[in-house]
């Protein structure tokens, strides 16, 4: 089976070592509609950016950026690298360190979901381009519908400290649908 029949039946990536920033503050959106990117115009729904870029508005004021394979993630380490604090109410939340990313993605996302959290992700409860932060294997975390229809697909953050917990719970709920890892390289090729 290749990568690509893989992913579109039930696959896991690791994304952790992908840039992602988040800032938060009154002038948050401000600074980011600066820097050329489109906003979500809620909270808890991401906008898909022409260039790959992820970014998902997670309440009033706060928002999470998620870097693109096709730069690697570049202009998202850009981003954190040259913010300054200023006057602006506009704050640097590094998330690097502190959320590992992982992408789960194929026919039986909802399904896999089902078994490791109580919020229902089928696609008509949540649409492409939703966010939920809650519970899942009993850890807090971010799921973002990324997918389509040719692709369904859900990027998900958690504490990076239980990466390997988290994972292999994963993996776990995976196992019924022939769910494998897919290794971030293979999608870069």
């Amino acid at each position: 089976m290749t990568s690509l029949n893989i992913l579109e039946r039930c696959a896991l990536i690791d994304f952790t070592d992908l840039p992602r920033v988040g800032f938060r503050g009154v002038d948050a959106a401000a600074w980011l509609g600066e820097r050329g990117y489109q906003l979500p115009g809620a909270p808890n729904r991401a906008l898909l950016q022409g260039d790959g870029v992820l970014v998902a508005r997670l309440s009033q004021t706060e928002y999470l950026l998620l870097g693109s394979l096709a730069d690697r993630g570049e202009r998202i380490a850009a981003e954190e690298a040259g913010w300054q604090l200023s006057e602006l109410g506009n704050y640097l939340l590094p998330r690097q360190d502190s959320h590992a990313w992982l992408q789960l993605s194929g026919q039986h996302l909802a399904e896999v979901m089902a078994k490791v959290c109580g919020v229902d992700l089928r696609p008509p409860a949540f649409p492409f381009g939703h966010v939920a932060q809650t519970s899942a294997a009993r850890l807090n975390v971010i799921v973002i519908n990324a997918g389509s229809v040719e692709l369904p697909l859900l990027h998900i953050l958690c504490d990076r400290a239980s990466l390997e917990y988290f994972r292999t719970a994963m993996l776990d709920a995976m196992a019924e649908f022939g769910g494998q890892p897919v290794a971030l390289e293979a999608l870069l090729v």
